[in-house]
């Protein structure tokens, strides 16, 4: 019984001694160490995401709405109220393509670039006029006037010259007429009060040219008759120096829609020929 006794005494002793603390497993401190990790992993998320990339921190400060119209269309930008009108032009570029050296902006006149959009007054919801053409749309715009005008003598200057060709030639090889008035090469004057006459026109025969300034019109007088031409009707008048003889040149006088339709007339005194365009086409053309 004693020994059983003691047997039981021990049982209970080992059954009521409290468990002593065990030490923290391998696991156990892993699973610390990845909580931790976690923890820090989560603090550099926030921190992560507090950083700005330029467009947040409009969120950040005080923003206006605006309608950007341009070329027929309309773009809804919002952009803080402290930005210049600079840098209103390059979030105009990134909405439309149209780089800002091309932009003129307008808001109640033309938007300063140096000022802030608070500075002028730019209110919530304000319509911003944008005016300017795209690179490609500059290079689509036709050519002006004068610049085909020199492509179209740059273009005559490569062909052969008039006074060259057969059916010039012919009349042409007739010679200078004895009658003709004295020419002076590189020199530019008013028409003469009287005809310019001893002229040769494309059959041969003698032409004169008098200018009724006061009816305006062109009298082209032959031996036979005497044509009254409208100067309005006029289309064009080109000329070119007579080769060997550049004192002197030949000149044509659309009277039609078409060259077909060219009076040419030989061996007009170069002094005159300036004059007599401005008088027939006018000063504003070029020739």
């Amino acid at each position: 019984m004693a020994t059983q006794d003691g047997s039981e005494e021990v049982i209970m002793e080992t059954e009521a001694k409290p468990k002593e603390a065990e030490p923290l497993s391998e696991d156990v401190e892993k699973g610390d160490g990845e909580t931790t990790s976690h923890t820090d992993a989560g603090n550099a998320t926030t921190q992560d995401s507090s950083i700005s990339n330029g467009d947040d921190a409009d969120d950040k400060q005080e923003t206006v709405d605006l309608k950007i119209i341009w070329n027929k269309n309309k773009y809804d930008l919002k952009i803080p109220v402290d930005s210049t009108g600079a840098k209103l032009k390059e979030r105009i570029h990134s909405l439309t393509g149209l780089p800002p050296a091309m932009q003129k902006v307008m808001y109640k006149g033309l938007l300063p670039e140096d000022k802030t959009l608070r500075e002028i007054r730019v209110t919530n919801g304000a319509k911003i006029m944008v005016v300017g053409s795209t690179i490609n749309d500059v290079l689509a715009v036709n050519t002006p006037k004068e610049v085909i005008q020199q492509e179209v003598k740059a273009e005559e200057n490569k062909k052969e010259p008039l006074c060259r060709q057969k059916q010039h030639r012919k009349v042409l090889d007739k010679g200078k007429p004895d009658d003709i008035m004295p020419a002076i090469k590189g020199t530019k004057e008013r028409l003469p009060t009287v005809p310019l006459s001893g002229m040769f026109n494309k059959s041969g025969g003698k032409v004169r040219l008098t200018f009724k300034l006061e009816q305006d019109q062109l009298w082209i007088g032959t031996k036979e008759r005497t044509e009254k031409v409208p100067m309005g009707s006029i289309k064009n008048v080109v000329s070119e120096p007579i080769e060997g003889h550049e004192d002197y040149h030949m000149m044509a006088f659309q009277l039609g829609p078409t060259e077909a339709s060219q009076y040419w007339v030989y061996w007009v005194p170069a002094q005159f020929v300036d004059a007599i365009k401005d008088t027939v086409l006018g000063k504003w053309q070029y020739f």
